[in-house]
């Protein structure tokens, strides 16, 4: 199975459109399947009363309120027709998180092979239903849920053209950035089992090891924020892979993917001439004459691995030499 790899550029262009496009290419390059970006209307999303995260607290570096924030460096709805173009002249896929129900109808107009349903919105049944209406597959993140929360979204999902073979569940935590002891990793195969979907996960830890762990325990799909640069201001990008790192993550999941391999245990190809070189075979101990009989006391087992096997010993004990043998020369018998 081929893990599908999200590199999610999120709102880490900072609202400028010529970082979105750079994020495009650089997504490309690293060599993952889509670039998503977050879609919303902030003021249909955040009231004013909405405080921040102790996250972004930390890492805006402004007293502007949630709202304020989340203004500043989202894109205008008219961006993403542009975004999608620019995705399918540079070969890569396209993919947005809508916020609220005026950006799910635009990028369901839009078109995208996913809509993805972000953490915060799986206890928002209007929503649900919204993204259930059009039909198109979902990939839907899961921090801050329990099994039961996220059952319960899959069937509002599944309330209309949706089948469980259109879902997709990712495995999330949401603080950013997520400490190793919260991963909690395993989840990610109760949710598998608990639900019968297909599941991944969406990482917000810092380096590539958990997503690389995800992909060799069976992830379909893995979500990672990327940054052109985790200096500028703005509340993801201390938690996200500047873009040689995302070229390491892409790497390292296809290793994995191919590591992983099939389920049969055979000599590969690549090993196939050690086993001349680390196996052994029955010798002459010291010096043999013909017609003496092999014992113990006259024969062992040494590399090469070329002659007779040692799992013949018990055969070979106890007959003739067929002609003389000087020591560590491997023994024969007659054909």
């Amino acid at each position: 199975m081929r893990t599908i790899i999200i590199a999610e550029a999120g709102v880490n262009h900072n609202g400028s459109m010529e970082r979105a496009r750079e994020m495009v290419a650089a997504a490309k390059e690293a060599g993952a399947d889509y670039v998503k970006f977050q879609t919303a209307v902030p003021e249909l999303v955040i009231s004013t009363y909405a405080p921040k995260a102790e996250y972004q607290k930390d890492t805006d570096g402004t007293g502007r309120s949630q709202l304020e924030m989340c203004k500043a460096i989202h894109l205008p709805l008219d961006a993403y027709a542009e975004l999608k173009a620019l995705c399918e002249e540079t070969g890569i896929g396209f993919m947005s998180t809508p916020f609220d129900l005026v950006s799910i109808d635009l990028l369901a107009e839009l078109g995208q092979d996913y809509m993805k349903v972000p953490s915060g919105e799986i206890t928002n049944l209007p929503y649900l239903e919204r993204i259930a209406y059009h039909g198109i597959p979902v990939i839907i993140s899961t921090g801050m849920a329990t099994t039961e929360e996220a059952r319960r979204a899959i069937d509002i999902l599944t309330s209309g053209p949706l089948t469980t073979d259109d879902i997709t569940v990712l495995h999330c935590n949401t603080q950013y950035p997520t400490p190793m002891r919260d991963v909690n990793l395993r989840a990610m195969l109760t949710l598998r089992d608990a639900l019968g979907v297909k599941t991944g996960y969406s990482d917000h830890t810092t380096g590539i090891e958990v997503p690389v762990a995800a992909t060799a325990l069976g992830a379909a799909v893995v979500e990672k924020h990327f940054t052109l640069s985790r200096e500028l201001p703005g509340p993801d990008h201390k938690a996200s892979l500047e873009p040689q790192e995302l070229k390491q993550m892409v790497r390292a999941i296809r290793n994995i993917e191919l590591a992983l391999g099939s389920s049969d245990k055979h000599v590969t190809d690549s090993e196939r001439g050690n086993m001349a070189v680390a196996r052994k075979s029955i010798v002459a101990l010291r010096d043999i004459k013909e017609g003496e009989i092999l014992t113990e006391e006259n024969i062992t087992t040494k590399r090469p691995g070329n002659g007779i096997s040692p799992m013949r010993w018990h055969e070979i004990l106890g007959t003739r030499a067929i002609r003389d043998f000087g020591a560590d020369e491997l023994i024969e018998t007659a054909q």
